[in-house]
């Protein structure tokens, strides 16, 4: 199979799975602006119209015989479908190895048999586990400690196999914690959303673990699609590439900038019973940078932009979160 770099244009037969989720529609939005042929696999039906020359099958990815009969030729394949919740892995474990471990295997299995010059797997940060040395460069150690990265690590196990032992042209991209609009607020976890619907509707923000200890690194979603094209075009097949903006912030300082950019200063309650989290999470794009990327989208300016699009009241966040089962609700006690 060809492993040169390609070029997303006019010409280009685009597969997407989970097209219809909140980093899907975002990236079959930007592979329609290329002019990409696209076609969305997803097994459930879109919110919305598609956009117009845009296909659509109907695929379980749990379902060997459902992937066999969705998959056309293709140049290039994004796969972005999954369980996305480590609360959901911890309430319901096999679903999620089902969806993201099996159903990855169905697929990547399934694109053996047609034509494929790059394969896509969207993976997460959350496979290295709790960070040991800031920041995270693709090299630190592999140790999921929810199910949910369990079974993200064992997509991306099947992916390096399926290049070693068939050729099959895969690119692996962890993605640290994104944000932006079309989050379902039913079940993101990310805190930058989260964050701002409490505040918008004149709620305290509750904050789990410690403020000022537990870190991110928040990506907008328009970087994080310019990011995987960029690993579609140039990524090495066999190599893992982080995705995310190499800046690391606070829920302290996430919740002050917050604050800032509504006019209103934003409060917090904080959970200190329960610190699984509470640690440094950054990203080493260094990798990526060297294909091209460069993160263009501030953290200001996008919560400026998402707060803006929200508006006053939006519906508030519905997942909580959750490391093991029975964890008690939080507890939230003013910071």
């Amino acid at each position: 199979m060809d492993n040169d770099h390609i070029s997303i244009g006019s010409d280009t037969r685009a597969l997407v799975t989970g097209g219809h989720g909140f980093v899907g529609s975002h990236l079959v939005d930007h592979l329609v602006a290329r002019g990409a042929q696209v076609t969305v696999l997803d097994v459930a039906l879109p919110d919305e119209k598609l956009p117009t020359g845009v296909g659509y099958r109907v695929v379980d990815l749990r379902d060997p015989a459902s992937v066999r009969g969705a998959l056309t030729p293709a140049d290039v394949v994004f796969h972005l479908a999954g369980n996305a919740s480590g609360t959901i892995s911890v309430d319901h474990p096999r679903f999620d190895f089902e969806t993201n471990a099996e159903g990855t295997f169905n697929l990547l299995e399934g694109l053996l048999d047609i034509e494929v010059r790059r394969v896509v797997y969207l993976s997460s940060a959350m496979v290295y586990g709790r960070p040991q040395t800031h920041p995270i460069a693709e090299t630190h150690p592999l140790n999921p400690f929810l199910p949910y990265a369990a079974s993200k690590l064992s997509g991306e196990h099947v992916a390096m196999s399926m290049v070693e032992s068939y050729g099959l042209p895969a690119v692996v991209a962890r993605a640290f914690t994104i944000y932006g609009p079309r989050e379902d607020p039913r079940r993101a976890g990310g805190e930058v959303s989260q964050y701002l619907r409490w505040h918008l509707n004149g709620l305290p923000i509750p904050v789990v673990g410690d403020p000022d200890a537990k870190t991110r690194d928040f990506s907008h979603i328009d970087d994080l699609m310019a990011g995987l094209i960029q690993i579609a075009e140039r990524g090495t097949s066999g190599e893992c590439y982080n995705l995310g903006s190499g800046t690391e912030t606070s829920m302290r300082e996430l919740a002050r900038l917050i604050g800032e950019v509504t006019g209103t200063p934003a409060r917090i309650e904080c959970d200190r019973s329960v610190l699984e989290d509470s640690y440094r999470h950054v990203a080493d794009i260094s990798r990526l940078r060297a294909l091209g990327h460069w993160p263009r989208v501030p953290l200001a300016e996008g919560v400026t932009a998402l707060a803006a699009l929200l508006g006053d009241r939006p519906e508030l966040p519905a997942m909580p979160t959750v490391f093991q089962r029975d964890m008690p609700a939080p507890a939230p006690a003013a910071a």
